[in-house]
């Protein structure tokens, strides 16, 4: 009896019809970066970010795709060299016969994407976009199932994400009030005015830099002098440990996706590689 196959081509497919290329923000590169699409697939490893230890990872263990959320080829690459990262990357995924798929901003947007998977690993209800970019729906916001402090909160939160060694970064106190969360996958400080507008009560992201947070943080500690409520809050939760959760989910529905369009039976694993480039934290304050 013929066994059904799927190739690259028809993964390829299903990948685009769970994230679609033309709902990436513009100037996003998504899609397939190696590989031969008539190659046959049996075996597709998902990971963060196409670093030499996950082309490792997917060369070593037999998969015949790796698919990452970030890219791996950015504009201004003119050549594939061994002695540089990204062609060594390059190099290695097409020695060991392994396709590369990036879904990035198509996916963030996306329906059961990077963001839902967070709110939805938060427990947020009655769950709707933060903000629109281009017309697509960017990060989440929702409700908590009851209020919690702010410290309730952020233990919370580190018990549902994976564990990457910078941890969580909280500004706030530990006893403000939280019920309303806005999350948003990755780099996220460009939506501090949306946060504000939906109401939230703590931000959930991660790349903060210094005085955008200084400052956003000020405005709520303003209001409390006048009287009104301080926040909101946020919590940088690292952009590997905020953008992992929906690799599962995507595993799953490609698994389904290409049963029900070519009859073939693939496995999806998610890689067990951290991919946060931080490797330990020293604290340098005491409680």
């Amino acid at each position: 009896m013929e066994t059904s196959l799927c190739t690259l081509a028809d993964a390829v497919d299903v990948l685009d019809a769970m994230f679609p290329p033309n709902t990436a923000l513009g100037g996003d590169t998504v899609g397939l970066t190696v590989g031969d699409p008539s190659a046959p697939v049996r075996s597709v490893l998902l990971a963060v970010d196409p670093t030499l230890a996950v082309v490792d990872e997917a060369v070593a263990g037999g998969h015949d795709l790796m698919v990452t959320h970030h890219h791996l080829l950015r504009s201004g690459l003119h050549a594939v060299l061994p002695s540089e990262p990204k062609g060594a990357a390059v190099l290695a995924l097409a020695g060991g016969g392994v396709g590369l798929y990036s879904a990035h901003t198509n996916a963030d947007v996306a329906r059961g994407g990077v963001n839902e998977a967070l709110a939805s690993a938060v427990g947020l209800q009655h769950v709707e976009p933060l903000s629109l970019p281009e017309g697509q729906p960017l990060g989440r916001v929702g409700q908590l199932a009851q209020e919690m402090t702010l410290a309730q909160f952020a233990e919370h939160l580190a018990g549902v994400l994976p564990g990457a060694p910078a941890g969580l970064r909280v500004a706030g106190p530990r006893d403000g009030r939280v019920e309303r969360v806005a999350v948003l996958g990755g780099s996220g400080d460009r939506e501090f005015d949306a946060v504000r507008e939906a109401g939230a009560d703590v931000y959930v992201t991660a790349d903060l830099r210094h005085h955008p947070v200084s400052e956003f943080r000020e405005h709520g500690l303003l209001a409390a002098r006048s009287g009104g409520a301080d926040g909101p809050f946020v919590i940088d939760a690292g952009h590997w440990a905020t953008e992992s959760l929906w690799l599962r989910y995507a595993g799953e529905r490609l698994v389904a996706g290409v049963r029900q369009v070519t009859g073939a039976e693939i496995t999806a694993t998610v890689s067990a590689t951290c991919t946060d480039p931080w490797d330990f934290v020293v604290s340098t304050q005491e409680g």
